[in-house]
Order: C-alpha cells, then sequence, then structure tokens
C-alpha cells in the first residue's frame, strides 16, 4: 500500500466519576455499517468470506494515474487492522480487501504500476481471451485487472493467501469480465509437472509483481519462471529493487531469458521487464 500505515493503538479514556461511567454504558456507539446511507457488501455464496475484522476499518481511494505520480518514499510498515483499497480500472472501481497473514496481504508499488501499464498499453498488449497465469497474486490485484481487460486468468499464490485472494477475484470480476478466474496453490519449486501438466505453450502471458520482496525463495522462482515460461509464452515482470538480493535475482534472471524493459517508473521506482523463452 502506497499510503503510510497508521497502527491501530488502544485510546486512553480518562477516569469518569462512577454516575457518568454508568451513563456512558446505557449509550453503546454505534457499530461499523449501522450508520444511516452506509453500504455494506452482500454477502457471496461462492466464494471464501472475509476475514473477521479487528478494530475500526479505513478504506483508502486512490486511482492507477495517481498511484504512479511522484509521492513519498514508501516504506512497509506492520500493521495490526484490516483495510480496504478502493482503485479505477478499465471503467470500473476495484475494491481490494487487504488482510495482515504475509507479505502477500497488501497491495505493492509494483502491482499498481503493471496494472496502469496493462491498461494503458491494451493496444499492444491484448488481452482478449489470453491465457494468462499470475505467480505471487497476493490481494489479486493484477489478476484482477487482467479478467477486465477480457483474459483467462489462473492467480496463484500459497495455501494461507488464497482465502482473501478468492474473496476479492469473485467480489470484483463477477459480471465484468469474459472468462471467471481460477485461484491456484503455487508453493514455487514444488510440484511444478504435477499441477501445470499442460504447460508448454498453454500461456500468453505469466505476470509477477513485486515478487522478489525479502523472500529467501528466489532460485525456487526463477526456476518456477523458468518452467512457466515455454517457448511462446512472455513473462511480465514489475519490479521495484530494494535489497543487493534484488540485483543477484535480476542479473540471472536476464541470463536466463532474453529480456527487455517496457517501462520505467521513476517516482515509485519500479521497471516492468519483458522476458522471453532463451534458447540453451
Amino acid at each position: 500500500m502506497d499510503a503510510e500505515c497508521v497502527e491501530c493503538m488502544p485510546c486512553v479514556q480518562p477516569e469518569l466519576p462512577a454516575a457518568e461511567e454508568e451513563d456512558g454504558r446505557e449509550a453503546a456507539a454505534p457499530t461499523m455499517g449501522d450508520e444511516e446511507g452506509e453500504q455494506q457488501d452482500e454477502p457471496d455464496p461462492d466464494c471464501a468470506e472475509t476475514p473477521p475484522l479487528g478494530g475500526d476499518q479505513k478504506d483508502v481511494i486512490c486511482n492507477f494515474e495517481q498511484s504512479v505520480q511522484p509521492h513519498k518514499t514508501w516504506v512497509p510498515t506492520v500493521y495490526s487492522c484490516f483495510g480496504k483499497e478502493h482503485l479505477w480500472c478499465a471503467g470500473y472501481e476495484i475494491v481490494i480487501q487487504e488482510s495482515i497473514e504475509s507479505y502477500g496481504g497488501v497491495i505493492w508499488p509494483a502491482a499498481k504500476a503493471l496494472c496502469y501499464f496493462l491498461e494503458e498499453n491494451r493496444d499492444e498488449f491484448d488481452l482478449r481471451h489470453k491465457n494468462i497465469l499470475e505467480i505471487g497474486s497476493g490481494t489479486g490485484l493484477v489478476s484482477i485487472v487482467a479478467c477486465i481487460l477480457g483474459a483467462q486468468v489462473i492467480a496463484t499464490d500459497l495455501p494461507e493467501i488464497l482465502g482473501n485472494l478468492r474473496f476479492n477475484l469473485s467480489r470484483n470480476t463477477k459480471g465484468r469480465c469474459l472468462h471467471p478466474p481460477e485461484a491456484r496453490e503455487l508453493t514455487w519449486g514444488h510440484d511444478l509437472q504435477r499441477n501445470f501438466q499442460n504447460t508448454p505453450c498453454t500461456f500468453d502471458y505469466v505476470l509477477a509483481a513485486d515478487v522478489v520482496y525479502h523472500h529467501t525463495c528466489l532460485a525456487e522462482l526463477l526456476q518456477t519462471m523458468k518452467y512457466l515460461c515455454q517457448p511462446g509464452t512472455q513473462l511480465i515482470w514489475a519490479n521495484k529493487i530494494r535489497f543487493n538480493t534484488d540485483l543477484i535475482f535480476l542479473s540471472d534472471f536476464k541470463n536466463s531469458f532474453d529480456t527487455e524493459v517496457l517501462a520505467e517508473y521513476p517516482e515509485l521506482e519500479v521497471k516492468i521487464f519483458r522476458a522471453t523463452y532463451k534458447e540453451v
């Protein structure tokens, strides 16, 4: 998330006289969603339930064009509350439920940059009826945008991420896409042949955004990319360099694929690469 996170801190209440304290108990504060005019999402029986909310929930409104404008350097912060982020793409509002399970529970800068790139370059990268797999889908933002732009998408991530991922996919794609998306478990470097038996030429595009951040499984990530990116597949990877390990991975990535830089967003420190199968 680009915005600085505000830690949820318990409020310190002043001591009240016994009579005032008793009156305060009778006038309970309204719960979230009870205020007049506030809209709540209807439950969807086909998707996973939203994780229970802890504390107050804050919504952040933004759009893709604003998100790639110059802004303060963003630093990930540990936070203890759930939130939503509202974005706009291809004429639709996208509402992303974030969670606190892991790094995959929040929206990262490269994901927004990749969504903006795909929307702005939809003529060159026509995703209609294309088969797409996203590595490390997280909240599902990139997969949602690819679906809205007409692609048939498989969104993948670790088992603990899939609940929130499926919720966001279902919430934001029904009635908006040509093909319903699929969420599938993928642990990098594990069971690739069993889970993707018909991989050669199956995927037109493999998408990835900010997948190298603070990871210890970069060798497995590269192995997964190489397995999925067969002749005829284009790998579109958006990345922000943060650590020396990122530079090492980038060097290995360029040695493994034929690569080119498609776009740069200096204000976000994000580059978008295109990679294709490299003959050995």
